[in-house]
């Protein structure tokens, strides 16, 4: 009786991503740390010093924001004061201005986020191409100089170059007949005004970025491209754009996660009773509501609101970016 033996199925090859490296014993782990620790303690010690800044300033004093859902008193303290749930957020989500408040605030953030993001990337392929070295170091230093100049000069020099009365802009404007126009008072040019004069100040910094990521694109990439002909613009779309990619879905997911965190010292500089419509934004009013009117517990309430906005754009941008580019903050 003859039988037939079947040829044996072929295994299935194992995906590598589908092996998972087996796990150390804890004793070993603890070895690998300690070793580490001994070869690389300079590496370590340099990390402390952020570490702690971000332990006590940050981490900290997060604690505190528990005034935010109590009736805070300050001979009481944070602790002993009196519990109250969320009755601050209610009150200040019942509050008229709350709508004014949000909306100022997005519209401006979001404004600042528009203009500032391409303008860098634009400086900085526009330096990159340039072969004049002397040229070259002239525009890096106009453009990253007023970085270096702080917020209150860069206001005063603002309001005294649109001054009605000492602004050479409207000394310029009024040689076309044009009557003296009060930028600072009108509310409609404040976002312009605010907008603009941080772009001029933070573009030069900004683009000194995306030089670095340009930096390290591959030389090799821009021969080849020349080789077959691509023009020096085909280049920068098909070369430098998707280099620098990364870096800029990076620096457009934390601008939109910051997006409710706009700045508080230029808004409330360039603040008057005139444009108040406009210029009023969270910040100004956690100011102006936890120290000019001491209601501390309605600040922290409004700060952590304004906080919890800020970290869920910031995960859905990042979301959004992940499946989008393939690129985000956590890789």
């Amino acid at each position: 009786m003859s039988t037939t033996l079947k040829p044996a199925a072929p295994s299935r090859p194992v995906r590598p991503e589908a092996v998972k490296p087996a796990r150390l014993p804890r004793a070993s782990r603890r070895t690998q740390a300690r070793r580490s620790l001994r070869r690389h303690w300079q590496l370590y010690l340099l990390v402390i010093v952020p570490l702690a800044y971000f332990v006590i300033f940050k981490y900290i004093p997060i604690a505190n924001a528990v005034i935010a859902f109590k009736n805070y008193s300050p001979v009481k303290g944070p602790w002993g004061s009196e519990w109250v749930g969320f009755r601050n957020f209610e009150l200040f989500f019942a509050n008229p201005v709350f709508w004014t408040l949000v909306k100022n605030t997005f519209i401006l953030a979001a404004y600042t986020v528009l203009a500032s993001f391409p303008i860098p990337i634009i400086l900085a392929i526009a330096l990159n191409e340039i072969r004049n070295g002397r040229f070259k170091k002239t525009v890096q230093l106009v453009t990253y100089a007023p970085y270096f100049i702080s917020t209150v000069v860069v206001v005063s020099m603002t309001i005294l170059v649109l001054s009605p009365r000492l602004g050479f802009v409207n000394d310029a404007i009024g040689l076309f007949g044009v009557p003296a126009v009060d930028f600072l008072g009108n509310p409609d040019y404040f976002r312009h005004i605010y907008v603009w004069s941080d772009v001029w100040q933070t573009t030069g910094y900004s683009a000194v970025i995306y030089l670095a990521a340009l930096a390290g694109i591959d030389p090799a990439l821009h021969e080849s491209a020349k080789i077959d002909g691509a023009s020096r613009l085909q280049r920068i779309w098909h070369v430098d754009l998707p280099g620098i990619m990364p870096t800029a879905v990076i620096i457009l997911v934390l601008g939109v996660g910051n997006i409710m965190s706009i700045g508080f010292e230029k808004a409330f500089l360039l603040q008057n009773p005139l444009n108040l419509a406009q210029s009023e934004i969270i910040a100004t009013y956690v100011y102006k509501t936890g120290l000019l009117n001491a209601d501390f517990s309605m600040a922290t309430a409004i700060g952590l609101f304004n906080s919890v906005i800020n970290l869920f754009l910031l995960l859905g941008v990042n979301f959004a970016a992940k499946r989008i580019t393939g690129n985000g903050l956590w890789s």
